[in-house]
């Protein structure tokens, strides 16, 4: 059987090597011309390790990750109202990593390159449309800068992992419309800084009507200073014209400074981390799309954010992706008509990913945060902490997600 490949991010080379490991024949397109380490941090849930594991790249990840320890909440004045050990600091089989995105998924392309080779890994190739005739498939590729038709490859099965603006769901859905923008602006950025806390903590601060997202993605150079990673989740005004901008645009300290100003804790001063950014500050328009009933159409089927889009809550977006390659796999496996695997995918990762979409939109784990600001908007004492009502909104949104450690644990 050969599969097609449309889309050369994280979902889509995992997703080759999980099934060159099934013994496929995989070739993979990617859109842009060269492969650059490109954006901020991301997060791997142990449920994703687990899968990285089993295709043989956890010291690859380990070697350019920081292995996570926990995971903290505090208010908006830097009370700490919730804290709990991750990964294998919590009993899982596997770890939890906070990773550089860019650097991830330059490491996964010369490992799919080393796996599958040069000939079947080519960039340069945006999908621009597919044929079925019979039992195959025929996808046709451009230069997405000049309209150039740069190949055509016939296959058994496409798959899309062509991301949120991703043409083969567009060819499947061609009425569904734009991205869904939630009013959240996101901005991104990294600090080189002094470590805060455990030194791989990572840390929610505020509310969803403004808060902080920071951990560490590289461990503390000779001087004792480590990469932070931090993301600002800034709400819109009520009645503001919204509008979703461009993706990764770079916006100046200026207005966040101001915003965080008082943000300065006896543990972490995030006007001196905003302050320290080097590389730039990029806005990011927090969107995603409505869950889809079904991915499969005869041969061809959808993957990662051309699937499941969803907000970057609870640090699921690449885990999920990872998570669809091994469902993909074992559904191959399992069954030999094509046609019927995929349906059996779809059967598998639609309805779980729907959960996870719809759950991030009420906030997901982090529904937690707008709990505390709401019931003690001045702060709170310690005997005032809700611990137990705080451990069902976590642990539910675990089972959502498909990490919780009992079920996690028991697989292989």
């Amino acid at each position: 059987m050969k599969i097609l490949i449309a889309g050369g991010g994280i979902g889509g080379l995992v997703t080759a090597m999980r099934l060159h490991q099934a013994g496929f024949e995989v070739k993979v397109f990617e859109s842009v011309e060269e492969v650059k380490p490109l954006g901020v941090g991301i997060n791997l849930l142990p449920h994703a390790v687990r899968v990285l594991t089993n295709i043989g790249l956890l010291d690859k990840v380990a070697a350019i990750a920081v292995e996570t320890k926990e995971l903290v909440y505090a208010n908006r004045f830097g009370q700490f109202f919730w804290s709990e050990p991750r990964g294998k600091f919590a009993g899982y089989r596997w770890p939890q990593f906070s990773i550089h995105r860019g650097r991830f998924q330059v490491m996964l392309w010369e490992e799919t390159l080393q796996t599958i080779g040069t000939e079947n890994l080519k960039t340069n190739c945006h999908l621009q449309s597919f044929e079925e005739k019979g039992d195959k498939i025929t996808a046709t590729f451009i230069n997405k800068e000049t309209g150039e038709i740069i190949a055509k490859e016939e296959g058994d099965i496409l798959i899309g992992a062509d991301g949120i603006n991703s043409v083969l769901r567009q060819t499947l859905y061609p009425n569904e419309g734009g991205v869904v923008f939630s009013g959240n602006i996101l901005y991104r950025g990294t600090a080189l800084m002094k470590p805060y806390k455990t030194g791989s903590s990572m840390a929610m601060i505020g509310s969803m009507k403004q808060k902080m997202v920071i951990y560490p993605i590289g461990e503390p150079d000779a001087e004792g200073n480590q990469v932070i990673n931090w993301v600002a989740n800034v709400r819109e005004p009520e009645g503001a014209k919204i509008t979703v901008r461009d993706w990764n645009r770079k916006v100046e300290k200026g207005p966040l400074l101001a915003l965080y100003k008082d943000w300065k804790f006896d543990w972490i001063n995030v006007p001196e981390m905003i302050e320290k950014t080097d590389g730039g500050i990029f806005e990011f328009p927090m969107s995603d799309r409505n869950p889809l009933d079904k991915w499969s159409f005869s041969r061809v089927t959808l993957l990662g954010d051309a699937a499941h889009p969803m907000y970057p809550i609870g640090s699921n977006g690449a885990s999920q992706a990872i998570l669809d390659a091994e469902a993909l796999a074992l559904a191959l496996l399992a069954e030999k008509d094509v046609m019927k695997a995929l349906q059996n995918y779809d059967a598998e990762r639609v309805p779980a990913t729907a959960k996870v979409v719809l759950q991030n939109r009420q906030k997901g784990p982090d529904f937690i945060m707008d709990l505390m600001e709401e019931r003690f908007p001045a702060g709170f004492s310690e005997e005032e902490i809700p611990h137990e009502e705080l451990q069902q909104i976590m642990n539910q949104y675990k089972q959502v997600a498909g990490f919780d450690i009992q079920s996690l644990n028991a697989k292989s």
